[in-house]
């Protein structure tokens, strides 16, 4: 698999590509299916999950098919209740009561690995299932503060007056167990979304959200991504976490983030997902001037610095895909001396 052979920094003829939220609202096959169906029916019936997963896929030759569930998936069961409207939503929890969470009923989610099951059998091509879960401080931040926020203030004052080190110990071990799970039912790679990690200090995001991402992915048996976006200034510190490779977000040109994170790290990322709304011209052309800075050096997984965009035009997708294989196919008659 491409995916695999990125991560284990083989050289390639181009990198291989798959898109944060590949499956979601710019798709009108997603939009349709989803006017028949909840999210929370979506994502817990296995036949709905994994065709939503595979959408993508049949628009185009993306090397991943990221398993479509949420990152508080886990969460309701352990007994969490979450409603989704649109984002997750719950009474917050303390830092006491976090830290008193059971282990999961893991049968409560079997949905997911159904969900892989299903999707690697109706696979038509070596494209690697992608597994995931979200990193034990974004979920410790949501269940503080009860949902999403744009500043996330109860989390960040929390972690000032109470040691949330248990508490993401319990996450971690949660996660833990989910994520291998995951690789049980047959995912081929880990990626672990540590959304607002980025909201920490560096001091913070050492002491806390690192030991527990890395209790959260140690052992897992397959390649692992770890995800922090708006985390510029943690870049040195992330090979820490032990994960194979790092996203990295639009911030930064991907080879000066590349060489902070350090040369011998597999990187994932990083165009920016906006330019994607600027139409089908502008992100090809975005596309190609990233891989233009990479030079086809091994170890890149081509994405986005973050997810695709409510409203992104289905052909601004085409064309960013379309450019990363024209990219190669440039490069390769260069290198022949053709044209």
């Amino acid at each position: 698999m491409r995916l695999l052979a990125a991560l284990s920094g083989e050289p390639l003829d181009r990198p291989p590509i798959w898109l944060m939220r590949q499956a979601g609202r710019y798709l009108p096959e997603y939009r349709e299916l989803r006017s028949r169906h909840r999210f929370e029916e979506a994502m817990q019936t296995p036949d709905l999950a994994a065709e939503i997963t595979l959408q993508p896929l049949r628009r185009f030759p993306l090397d991943g098919a990221i398993v479509f569930a949420d990152i508080m998936t886990p969460v309701p069961a352990m007994g969490v209740d979450v409603v989704f409207d649109p984002g997750p939503r719950l009474d917050p929890l303390t830092m006491a009561r976090v830290a008193d969470l059971p282990d999961p009923d893991m049968a409560r989610l079997a949905h997911v690995g159904e969900v892989i099951g299903r999707v690697k059998a109706n696979l038509d091509r070596e494209a690697a299932v992608i597994g995931f879960a979200g990193a034990p401080v974004t979920v410790l931040a949501y269940l503080l503060e009860g949902g999403g926020s744009q500043h996330f203030p109860v989390f960040r004052s929390a972690i000032h007056r109470h040691d949330p080190a248990t508490a993401l110990s319990r996450l971690a071990s949660s996660t833990h167990r989910y994520l291998q799970a995951q690789v049980k039912a047959g995912a081929d790679v880990i990626q672990l979304f540590d959304t607002w990690a980025g909201l920490l200090d560096a001091e913070q995001f050492e002491t806390w959200a690192l030991p527990s991402a890395r209790q959260a992915l140690s052992g897992i048996g397959v390649p692992t991504i770890y995800f922090a976006p708006g985390g510029a200034h943690l870049l040195e510190l992330l090979p820490g976490v032990g994960a194979t490779a790092y996203g990295v977000d639009w911030r930064l040109p991907l080879d000066v983030a590349w060489n902070r994170i350090g040369p011998d790290h597999p990187i994932q990322g990083n165009l920016d997902p906006s330019v994607l709304l600027a139409g089908p011209k502008e992100a090809g052309r975005a596309a190609t001037e990233l891989l233009d800075r990479v030079r086809g050096r091994p170890g890149h997984v081509f994405n986005l610095g973050h997810g695709v965009l409510p409203g992104t035009p289905v052909e601004s997708v085409a064309a960013v895909v379309e450019s990363v294989i024209e990219h190669a196919h440039r490069r390769s008659d260069e290198k022949a001396g053709i044209g």
